[in-house]
């Protein structure tokens, strides 16, 4: 078994069909990867040698430029000159999000560059909405600096436009204008420009292997260093960075008439934002708990006295008979006391968004622009077979993702296709297509919920609390396109195979043609494989319609795609023309990242399903983004309010926050008759027992719908836990080995010696990529809350305004050695880290294993409602249902996760509700 620690000098036999290597902008032909495996750059060449008619190629798929990646036409046409190392690794950026990344084991990474079907402005008016004026300078597609009124800020007298980055390198440079050569001459510091034209100098790179995945921003003040929180506190310093002199009330401070007679205004309220909570918990009114607590104890009473009856008073012409009665009665009672046990102490809980963008997004000292500083969150969504999950409704979720209410540059979107589905993929190329007139329009018109199948089937007035006098007009434009979006997708199939076999019969042309003219015999079968093409010409390295060697549901290379590339970290409004399809004018254009994942697949290794998916999921996005949070959401669940991440983000940016593994979301359902004939709605389990368990340590996770952090999925333990006794008794405890755990990660990012004997646990829990276990440390800070009034070991505010790094190449294809289907070998990947193999019920595991230690996990139930999905409309598939629900509570109930053998971090009414989760699934 080849490791990923050493280089492979093995040739890839999965490569694409006459595939030649080429040069990547700013790159060389090979680069090794962190992890030590090689990088390779094709361009397939389709090489056809005739003319293959256009009624089969003429539909193309396009992989859309959003406005952070346009195509950089006049950098072709523009002479040679040395290009400045910033416009290469925005050139790098372009090159990555134009081509697909395939490989796995035993072979080399490769890039396929995409063809990119990019139309003119006159086809595609849209595009003009969002490019706006673009830096002048060579091989920059960045926006050129802009002022308030959305004018073009000119530094030099000789109009050239160029971007902020520019701008900076420039000045740093010697202060030349790159156009006429001449000395920057700013004329005019007072007008609105000028807060752009004086910018500061970029921070110096340190510690490059700590902050690769995600700057972070240190400070001084903070106590803050190399990652770690001194206790320390230097007043002086204080005194003299915030030219203070005493506390508020004491001896030498004016008195509140003094202060505002003598001009200087009304005293400042301190730590007025530190004191105000971003959540809220509110017991369960006392007029309807108390009454059920007392119907609980009375009828707990007239049970028990009831069985002490059958039990004195035996059948004696029938023993047997009144003893499976009496057995029977008793577990009857059992499980009805299990039930109502953990429900005797139901929570409600409130969120306050104002309070959590005062605190993130506000004008600050630390923060004097008022970016965002909440932490980033990846979403992922998983599909495996597009014929019983149609690529419409995966679509549909993904743009309501892509229009969520969360800083745009914070955002990833990652979507796992299990299946390696050519249809799966070109459906999604065509949503990050629709995404750039769908995503603006939602954001100016307020739109929700933001998936469009769902808005457009809404019934009454659409134009209520609508104030712009033109939504009409945007709703019918942008519903025209919709539709002509549909006809497109469920046309995919279709054209799919009408592709495929044009080429496919081309190929057998060319083969005959070729033993023709080789003297061979004209009888003999042709061996020619029954591809599956992509639209430009190529074959698809994933699952072909036709199975064949290498190309089949259970036996295909790791495709990693990025769709829509990393937005910038400023805003980019559209422009004024009349030409575009929607008035975008100051409206934020930009998109959040979308990235296809198919992990690798090979006979003889167990996939894991479901749980192996959102594993691979869980390692690509740490290498690609780094969110400290996780959305987890199936195909067919789509964001219902907008406003959902923000949320929980309240929770998990709380003081306490720190303890809390996951904030789980109701399921709601679309679609069910008005009877609910087959129980899809849940009432009891959603509306009663979930918030019930809130009040304990936390409800279970249900599979969908849930907000996790990412730490706790790693499997490190809480900072602070409580050993619970079984009879109800606990006890603190500060987690040294949580402590210990973080530190290792952070001398990896550190770079320490890998002879360390402590770094050597990493490899055997985490696998052998170095990029992984240097992400852990960044996870990790990135989830604390802000360090305000009594919360420890918090982060200082502003750490998280800094842009991050964008993507290249190199770290796409340390993305593509973390999807392999060898990668978990000899690891804790299902066992310890990530979700939990093992059962069919992979969700209720996990979240148990979180539970066991010692984290607590919340129940938020928002006014109107987060994630809404489709249920099973049938019989035979509600069947189905329960009966993978009962098979994998017995898989449970005979495993070492059963809650009878849990450790002393579950409480007790956890337990017990756990035990009856199993029962009334599986048992009873």
């Amino acid at each position: 078994m080849a490791s990923s620690g050493s280089s492979l000098s093995i040739t890839s036999t999965r490569s694409f069909r006459n595939a030649k290597a080429i040069h990547s902008p700013g790159g060389s032909l090979n680069r090794r990867t962190l992890s030590g495996r090689y990088l390779s750059h094709y361009r397939d060449d389709s090489d056809l040698g005739g003319e293959v008619s256009s009624e089969f190629v003429s539909y193309t798929v396009h992989i859309p430029p959003t406005p952070d990646n346009q195509p950089m036409a006049a950098a072709s046409a523009a002479p040679a000159v040395p290009m400045d190392p910033n416009v290469a690794v925005k050139a790098e950026q372009q090159f990555v999000s134009s081509t697909i990344f395939t490989g796995g084991f035993n072979s080399v990474t490769r890039g396929h560059v995409m063809e990119k079907m990019i139309e003119g402005e006159a086809t595609h008016p849209q595009m003009a909405c969002s490019r706006g004026s673009v830096c002048s300078l060579n091989g920059c597609d960045a926006p050129a600096m802009r002022d308030e009124r959305g004018e073009d800020v000119l530094p030099c007298d000789c109009a050239y436009k160029i971007c902020r980055d520019c701008y900076i390198d420039a000045l740093s440079s010697g202060g030349k204008c790159p156009g006429c050569k001449e000395p920057y001459k700013i004329l005019d510091l007072d007008g609105p420009a000028a807060e752009i034209l004086s910018l500061p100098p970029p921070p110096a790179a340190t510690d490059q292997k700590m902050d690769r995945r995600v700057s972070l921003l240190r400070s001084n003040k903070s106590g803050y260093l190399m990652g770690k929180q001194t206790s320390e506190f230097d007043h002086n310093r204080w005194l003299y960075e915030t030219k203070g002199t005493y506390g508020y009330g004491n001896a030498l401070w004016p008195k509140d008439d003094a202060y505002i007679g003598g001009g200087h205004g009304a005293p400042p309220a301190f730590n007025e934002k530190a004191r105000r909570p971003l959540s809220r918990k509110v017991t369960a009114s006392a007029a309807i708990l108390s009454p059920y607590r007392l119907l609980a104890a009375i009828r707990l009473v007239v049970l028990a006295l009831f069985l002490e009856w059958r039990i004195r008073h035996p059948n004696k012409d029938a023993m047997w008979l009144w003893g499976m009665s009496v057995v029977c009665e008793i577990w009857f009672a059992f499980s009805w006391v299990l039930d109502q046990l953990p429900k005797l102490c139901p929570v409600n809980r409130v969120t306050d968004l104002a309070v959590l963008k005062e605190k993130f997004e506000t004008a600050s000292p630390q923060n004097p622009h008022g970016r965002s500083d909440l932490p980033p969150v990846d979403v992922f969504v998983s599909t495996a077979d597009p014929e019983k999950e149609p690529p419409l409704v995966t679509a549909n979720t993904i743009l309501s993702i892509l229009g969520a209410e969360y800083p745009v540059e914070k955002l990833n979107c990652y979507l796992s296709d299990d299946g390696g589905s050519l249809l799966t993929f070109e459906a999604l190329a065509e949503a990050a297509s629709f995404a750039r007139i769908w995503v603006p329009f939602c954001r100016k018109h307020n739109i929700e919920p933001r998936n469009p199948e769902s808005y457009f089937l809404l019934k009454g007035d659409p134009t209520k609390n609508k104030l712009q006098i033109d939504f009409v007009k945007d709703r019918r434009r942008v519903k025209r396109e919709y539709d002509e979006f549909k006809v497109r997708i469920n046309g995919l199939p279709e054209a799919i195979r009408r592709r495929s076999e044009a080429y496919n019969a081309h190929e057998e042309l060319r083969a005959k043609r070729a033993q023709v003219e080789g003297a061979g015999d004209p009888n003999a079968p042709l061996n020619v494989t029954k591809a599956t093409w992509m639209a430009d010409g190529t074959h698809w390295p994933g699952t072909w319609t036709n199975t064949g060697k290498e190309h089949g549901r259970g036996d295909h290379a790791g495709i990693i795609q990025v769709m829509l590339a990393p937005p910038s970290s400023e805003p980019l409004m559209g422009i004024v023309d009349e030409d575009n399809m929607i008035d975008t004018t100051d409206i934020d254009t930009r998109l959040p990242m979308l990235v296809y994942v198919s992990r690798e697949k090979r006979p003889g290794y167990d996939h894991n399903k479901k749980a192996g998916a959102m594993n691979a999921l869980v390692r690509t996005s740490a290498i690609m983004s780094n969110g400290a949070f996780i959305l987890n959401l199936d195909c067919d669940h789509y964001i219902f309010n907008s406003y959902a991440v923000r949320e929980a983000m309240c929770f998990m940016m709380d003081r306490g926050g720190d303890r809390i593994c996951y904030v789980q979301f109701p399921q709601r359902f679309e679609g069910i008759d008005p009877n609910d004939r087959y129980a899809n709605h849940n009432t009891v389990f959603f509306d009663v027992n979930m918030r019930a368990l809130d009040g304990v340590q936390g409800p279970v996770y249900v599979g969908t719908g849930c907000v996790f952090r990412r730490i706790a999925l790693y499997g490190f333990d809480p900072p602070r836990f409580k050993s619970h006794g079984i009879c109800g008794g606990s006890k603190k405890h500060k987690n040294a080995k949580s402590k210990r755990d973080a530190d290792i990660s952070t001398s990896v990012a550190a770079g320490l010696d890998d002879d360390d004997p402590e770094l050597q646990l990493l490899p055997k829990r985490f696998g052998s990529s170095t990029s992984f276990a240097a992400s852990i440390a960044v996870a990790e800070f990135q989830g604390r809350p802000l360090a305000d009034q009594g919360v420890k070991f918090g982060r200082p505010s502003g750490a998280l305004i800094a842009p991050r790094e964008p993507l290249d190449a190199a770290t796409v294809a340390e993305a593509i050695n973390v999807i392999s289907c060898w990668y978990e070998e000899k690891t804790e990947w299902g066992q310890r880290v990530g979700w939990i193999y093992g059962s069919v019920t992979e969700d209720v595991v996990t979240g148990f294993r979180m539970h066991n230690r010692g984290w607590r996990s919340i129940y938020c139930v928002t006014k109107r409602d987060a994630f809404r999905g489709s249920a099973p409309i049938n019989l035979t598939d509600r069947l189905h249902q329960v009966l993978r629900w009962a098979t994998g509570s017995v898989e449970i109930f005979f495993s070492r996760n059963n809650a009878l053998f849990a450790s002393s971090r579950l409480k007790f009414l956890q337990r017990v509700a756990y035990l009856n989760c199993l029962r009334s699934n599986g048992l009873g």
